[in-house]
């Protein structure tokens, strides 16, 4: 079989008619005649191009308002034939079915119309029949057929025409039929999961069609690909390239952000927050979320929930960080910190995130539902006698904003709005809330009279026991351990308040 293969005639049936003149034309000027149909039909004969249509050569309409036009053995047999089997020749011989060398062809935009309306007749009339029909067909038979799926793809295929000129190859037409079947196959999934949203059926069907290569993954001898549309959440405003780790660390810190409503800052290092604060003013917020553990702060991420002002711009800039990000920056500010070339600044766009997770695990995926519960007071069970003060009340909800983004086992001490001491990632309670007193007190921070947060149950009452030595008043756990009624006692003793959520926040 010869590999090149010279185009001879073309159908074209697109939904969007972006493109498709300068295409058509070029088609045109290689003498490749032009099949189309109902409004591609129209559009390109109002434009003066010469095109034949569909029904001249099925000598059958359009039918059932357009939902049957290309439906028929003389088109999709043109498409089909295999010109190298002699049964097939001699049944387009014999059916005077006309061979077609190129298909060009959209979809209907499904996806498009789902998120634009709730109407399902409008959505259902959007399941495009006729066009990925074509779209297979064309794909499968690639040995013999090229097919163009997406007005993104024209370029790409106007320049293997000119380098060909005129002709295709086997490995073009293999690439095209790739894109073809990613573009199908994106489309079936979408149709998928929205009669899924009823009809609830046990299967992992995602799909996304942007990719954006990584420098490298989470070390550099590890490939890595994102895979989502970045502009949808963040405006690059100065630096280099993210990485995946950089990227890692800005979905914890647009998470954990989130949970705040007040002037806040937070400081992210490894995913973990090393430093948080609410304050009245952004500056002050920083400052405060910085000096919870300045050595952990060099190299971080610094998200805050408001507009960067040059007063704090000024602070920012004495601080080696990698990315920073915030909902706006005025002027001054933002020319102060591109002083560093290197810096990366983000304005973070408005947007919803997902509610679901994903983690590749052993030979599947792992799904799960957001964590997005944050217990507030009318969700506390008080458990001691002696009841939180409002002043504990509100750090006890600040706590359990920040103790659910921290690696368990995790502790987290608060003091006026401002986490004081952290310990994450450790395989003992103990542990992490042995760190998060050390840390705290080596950055200065009297643990007297502040408030302890812990992401589960504590097994024993020892944890309640250090943490009433270094002073903590008031305790927020989910509870569900056999021994709680060991830590309560102990906080009765101990004049600690105590208040159980019923709510776990494990995070590995």
């Amino acid at each position: 079989m010869n590999d090149q293969i010279k185009i001879k005639t073309a159908l074209i049936s697109v939904y969007s008619k972006e493109g498709i003149e300068d295409l058509a034309r070029k088609l045109v000027s290689y003498g490749i005649q032009i099949i189309s149909t109902g409004g591609t039909f129209d559009f390109l004969m109002s434009r003066g191009i010469h095109a034949v249509s569909i029904e001249s050569i099925t000598s059958y309409p359009s039918i059932l308002g357009g939902r049957v036009k290309t439906l028929h053995p003389k088109i999709f047999g043109g498409i089909l034939w295999r010109r190298d089997k002699f049964s097939d020749v001699d049944d387009v011989e014999k059916y005077e079915i006309p061979s077609v060398d190129l298909v060009v062809v959209d979809l209907y935009p499904f996806e498009k119309t789902v998120a634009a309306t709730g109407n399902e007749e409008e959505i259902i009339e959007k399941i495009d029949i006729g066009g990925i029909s074509l779209i297979r067909a064309a794909a499968k038979n690639y040995a013999h057929v090229m097919v163009v799926a997406s007005s993104g793809d024209y370029q790409a295929f106007l320049d293997v025409l000119a380098k060909n000129s005129g002709y295709t190859n086997r490995s073009d037409r293999r690439q095209f039929a790739g894109l073809a079947f990613n573009i199908s196959s994106h489309y079936d999934t979408q149709i998928f999961r929205y009669f899924n949203r009823q009809a609830n059926i046990p299967a992992f069907k995602q799909s996304i069609l942007t990719a954006l290569p990584m420098r490298y993954g989470e070390n550099p001898h590890q490939k890595s690909t994102f895979y989502g549309n970045l502009a949808d959440v963040f405006t690059q405003l100065h630096g280099k390239e993210l990485s995946y780790n950089n990227l890692v660390d800005v979905d914890a810190a647009i998470n954990l952000i989130g949970e705040f409503s007040v002037p806040t800052v937070a400081i992210i290092k490894h995913t973990n927050p090393c430093g948080v604060s609410s304050r009245n003013s952004m500056k002050d917020a920083y400052l405060d979320a910085l000096a919870c553990d300045p050595v952990s702060a060099y190299g971080g991420i610094i998200i805050a929930n408001g507009t960067i002002q040059p007063d704090l711009a000024e602070e920012l800039n004495k601080l080696f960080f990698e990315i920073l990000i915030a909902d706006g920056y005025e002027n001054d500010a933002l020319n102060l910190l591109k002083s560093k070339k290197n810096r990366i600044i983000l304005q973070k766009n408005s947007f919803e995130l997902p509610q679901l997770q994903f983690k590749s695990i052993l030979n599947g995926v792992l799904e799960q539902d957001k964590d997005v519960t944050s217990e507030q007071q009318i969700d506390f069970q008080y458990v001691t006698n002696k009841r939180p003060s409002q002043e504990e009340t509100d750090a006890l909800v600040f706590a359990n904003r920040i103790v659910k983004h921290l690696k368990s086992n995790t502790i987290v001490l608060i003091k006026n709005n401002q986490l004081i001491g952290c310990g994450m990632g450790q395989t003992s309670r103990v542990d992490a809330l042995r760190q998060a007193i050390n840390k705290a007190h080596s950055f200065g921070f009297d643990t007297n009279g502040s408030v302890m947060a812990s992401d589960a149950f504590f097994p024993f009452a020892d944890c309640v026991e250090i943490a009433g030595e270094a002073g903590v008043t008031a305790v927020i756990q989910p509870g569900g351990s056999i021994r709680d009624i060991d830590s309560v006692n102990y906080c009765n003793e101990h004049n600690i308040s105590m208040v159980i959520t019923g709510i776990r926040h494990f995070k590995h």
